[in-house]
Parts: C-alpha cells; sequence; structure tokens
C-alpha cells in the first residue's frame, strides 16, 4: 500500500468532522490531551498546539501559557475561534489554517510544539516533524500523542486491513514506530525523552523530544 494521504482529502474529512468531533472523539482522547497539556507545562511559555481542531484543548492549558494553535481545516478552526471568544481564553495569542508542513514562524519561536493525533494524519510526518524541530527553541520540547501501529500479530492484521477506511477518515492506522525513531537519528539536535502507553488500552503513545541547546548555538 502506498505511504500517502492526500491533503485535499484529508481537509475534507476533517470538514466532515468538525460538526461532531468533540461529541464523537471528546471522551476517547480525553486522557492523551490531558497528558500531553501536563507534558507541555512542565516546560511552559509559549505553545504551539498543531492540529488544534475545534480547540477542546485549549481551555485546558494554565492562563500562565501563550497559546498559538493552527490547524488545515477551516471548519475545525472556526469551532476553536468560537470556543475561545466564548471562554474569553485571552491567553491565546492566535489560531490560523496552516499547513503543518509549512509552518510560517521564525525559527526557534516557540517553547513547546504540541501535536495531538496528528502525525499520521499528515501526508508528510517526516517533513512535519522537521519543521517542528525548526521552530522550537532550544531546550524546548515536542509532545506527541498518536497511535502507533503493532509490528505484528492480530492487530496488525487488522491495521492493515482497516488502513483504507482510515484513510478516507482522515488518518493512516498502520504508521509504524519505526519512522519517528528514523527521523530522529537523522536530527541529532533531537532527543527522545519519553514514550509511554496511554488509554484506552494502550493504543496510543505519549512522545516527548527536547531539542538541544547547543544546536541553535551552532555548536
Amino acid at each position: 500500500m502506498a505511504d500517502t494521504l492526500d491533503r485535499n482529502a484529508v481537509e475534507r474529512a476533517y470538514a466532515r468532522w468538525a460538526p461532531v468531533y468533540d461529541l464523537v472523539f471528546g471522551k476517547v482522547f480525553e486522557e492523551g490531551r490531558k497528558a500531553s497539556i501536563t507534558a507541555a507545562e512542565r516546560v511552559g511559555g509559549r505553545i504551539l498546539e498543531v492540529g488544534v481542531g475545534t480547540g477542546i484543548s485549549l481551555p485546558d492549558y494554565a492562563r500562565t501559557n501563550r497559546l498559538v494553535g493552527i490547524d488545515i481545516s477551516a471548519p475545525m478552526l472556526r469551532k476553536a475561534q468560537e470556543r475561545v471568544a466564548q471562554l474569553g481564553l485571552t491567553n491565546v495569542e492566535g489560531l490560523a489554517v496552516m499547513d503543518a508542513k509549512h509552518l510560517a514562524f521564525a525559527d526557534d519561536t516557540f517553547d513547546v510544539i504540541v501535536a495531538q493525533y496528528v502525525i499520521t494524519a499528515v501526508p508528510d510526518p517526516e517533513a512535519t516533524l522537521d519543521e517542528f524541530a525548526r521552530v522550537l527553541k532550544p531546550g524546548g520540547e515536542i509532545v506527541l500523542v498518536n497511535h502507533f501501529a503493532a509490528e505484528h500479530g492480530a492487530r496488525r492484521a487488522f491495521e492493515l486491513a482497516f488502513a483504507p477506511v482510515a484513510r478516507r477518515l482522515g488518518w493512516r492506522a498502520e504508521f509504524p514506530w519505526r519512522r519517528l525513531t528514523a527521523w530522529r537519528e537523522r536530527v541529532p539536535a533531537i532527543r527522545l525523552i519519553e514514550r509511554r502507553p496511554m488509554p484506552p488500552l494502550g493504543l496510543f503513545s505519549l512522545v516527548r523530544y527536547r531539542k538541544a541547546v547547543a544546536a541553535a548555538a551552532g555548536a
């Protein structure tokens, strides 16, 4: 199976999800969202949430953090804008429609990059991670929550069978952890500092990377 996701197809899929996303996925992804926010707030400062969607996470951040949210889906982002206005989230500096592969921010802009359930839903995960590393400040962290495919067994068979359906819904079911391992190995400034299973049933993982301080100084 070709490992491709079409950007237009992803946009269409998430436009369909926008009206019901919180209802369908709110509780399912709740533990992962909370864990990623807790991890991000250990660093704090200016936080970029990639794939902010309907903004369901935004009220859970402490008001001492400054937040920027981006998403490829304009309908999802409109929901986020409504949430920010209704709740008076003055610590949200901005929300923008943006491709995660081409972030419109300068190098070393953010203290933390948070991407919940995003890496398997972008057409080019490695290029997206390269952008995360570029806009992250030295000493900052990338915090991911995502599903990674089983390497073998019954779950692997199911994920491969389900993959065509998942792609129509806007993500990859068969994305392997080894791709992130290979990415990190070619980006020496980035170090893996945590990977742990998350509910439900350990099907998702919280992953944290840290950017070396010396890298920005040209060392």
